[in-house]
């Protein structure tokens, strides 16, 4: 914080409650919080927390608030303000400087304040060092702006930021799962001080970022275990006990008309949550990619619709599936499938090749789903639709799953709750015009798990 910023909320902070009503309302709070996916085992920080607007509306959702501010009378008012939070803990101190252990936050919020800081960036790198892995950083803040009187008057350092200037920041600090949207929400004040009264309305934008956990690896050993094992059950194989899961029922988003067309051998790999082929409307002559292929059901089925006149490429990222369904597609003479190595973040084919892409419970496996849904929109033609069966949640996932290797790899722990997995979807572009979901299975008693089929269009 700037001595001008602190000489200004000095000044301000016994009647800030009252003067924030006219600069910022409490939807842009509700936006904030609703986009943190809370649990109450969680612990979050509120950054540049003021007078407690944020914290009070987290307060009751979680295990305990670190509210942080660099004025001492702004902190002594969210004292007066939250007395009866006794799970409210009060930090003085700068933003750039943050008193709390490395990954020590479950979410970390910060509402209005990086357009007062002096190092916007090296703000948001340290908010995200004190983020636990898959934590999610939260900022509100607004839009840049030609208002040059808010840095007299209200002390601003920054006349608001462009947002692909946020989106660079958040990369930069090995963010994923990057948004950046609009709030529907203004910032609004009043100059007292100019020739001629000037009133400002900004936009005001909410940006989002989880912490990476790395678990890429864990997915590439169970996935290549599966496919050597020749696990003919739809779960992961388990090492310990050295056979496959007990069968469920067997290929049950799949008709026997359509499984009779493709090779045993793929069908008996089914490791998908859904049906893609079901609703893309797969016609003779497209051109399909399958993200994340594996066996190569999916991709089978798709050959057969396609015709000869089209193609469908499969990108995997783990050698023995890509080995074993190039095998199987030689041996039973599709000549218009090809195999590729490759990762969905990455996909390894040119720009606008595609009039369809398909991935059947693969995305969720991902870390950066939001670079993944970018590179579809990057290899599909103009009007090309991305089709898609995954898993998701109805809120965040309880930690203990998060630390479970296994678990992310059997196609658990890396689930996003469906509004979040959408805001990624339409981040990238797209618009979405379907989605079809099943039964939620309880995990714990604040979030369940459940799968959807989700059609969209570039």
């Amino acid at each position: 914080m700037t001595t001008k910023t602190n000489e200004y909320f000095s000044k301000v902070a016994s009647n800030w409650d009252q003067l924030r009503k006219g600069f910022f309302p409490e939807a842009i709070r509700d936006l904030a919080i609703q986009k943190a996916y809370l649990r109450p085992d969680m612990i979050v920080a509120d950054i540049g927390g003021g007078t407690g607007f944020l914290s009070r509306g987290m307060a009751s959702l979680v295990q305990e608030v670190h509210l942080v501010d660099g004025s001492p009378d702004m902190l002594s008012q969210a004292q007066k303000n939250l007395s009866d939070w006794l799970n409210v803990h009060y930090h003085l101190a700068d933003g750039l400087r943050i008193p709390l252990p490395d990954q020590s936050m479950d979410a970390v919020l910060a509402n209005m304040y990086l357009h007062h800081c002096a190092d916007p960036l090296g703000s948001i790198l340290e908010m995200v060092r004190i983020l636990k892995p898959n934590g999610r950083l939260i900022i509100t803040d607004m839009d840049s702006h030609t208002y040059t009187w808010l840095k007299e008057e209200m002390a601003d350092t920054w006349l608001g930021f462009d947002r692909d200037q946020i989106r660079e920041w958040f990369q930069k600090a090995g963010l994923v799962n990057i948004f950046v949207t609009c709030t529907d929400q203004s910032c609004c004040a009043s100059s007292a001080d100019q020739p001629v009264q000037e009133d400002a309305k900004i936009s005001t934008f909410i940006a989002v970022g989880t912490k990476r956990m790395s678990r890429k690896q864990a997915v590439q050993e169970s996935y290549s275990m599966v496919a050597e094992k020749g696990c003919k059950c739809s779960q992961i194989y388990n090492e310990e006990e050295n056979n496959c899961c007990p069968p469920q029922a067997k290929n049950l988003y799949y008709q026997p008309d359509q499984l009779s067309l493709v090779p045993q051998e793929a069908g008996d790999l089914s490791l998908g949550c859904g049906n893609p082929t079901a609703m893309a409307a797969l016609k003779p002559g497209e051109t399909v990619i399958d993200i994340g292929s594996g066996g190569g059901l999916d991709s089978f089925i798709a050959a057969n619709k396609v015709g000869s006149t089209g193609k469908v490429i499969g990108v995997d990222m783990t050698d023995a599936m890509l080995d074993r369904a190039t095998k199987t597609a030689k041996k039973n003479g599709y000549s218009n499938v090809e195999f590729r190595k490759g990762e969905a973040e990455n996909i390894p084919v040119a720009d606008a090749v595609a009039d369809v892409i398909l991935s059947n419970c693969v995305i969720n496996l991902t870390e950066d789903k939001g670079k993944t849904f970018k590179e579809a929109y990057r290899v599909l033609k103009p009007g090309g639709r991305l089709e898609i069966s995954d898993t998701v949640t109805t809120k965040s996932m309880p930690g203990l799953l998060l630390a479970d290797q296994h678990q992310w790899a059997a196609c658990v722990s890396g689930s996003l709750p469906l509004p979040e997995y959408q805001d990624l979807i339409t981040e990238a572009g797209f618009t979405i015009i379907k989605t079809k979901q099943s039964a939620v299975t309880p995990i714990d008693e604040f979030t369940g798990i459940f799968n959807v089929t989700l059609s969209a269009i570039k």
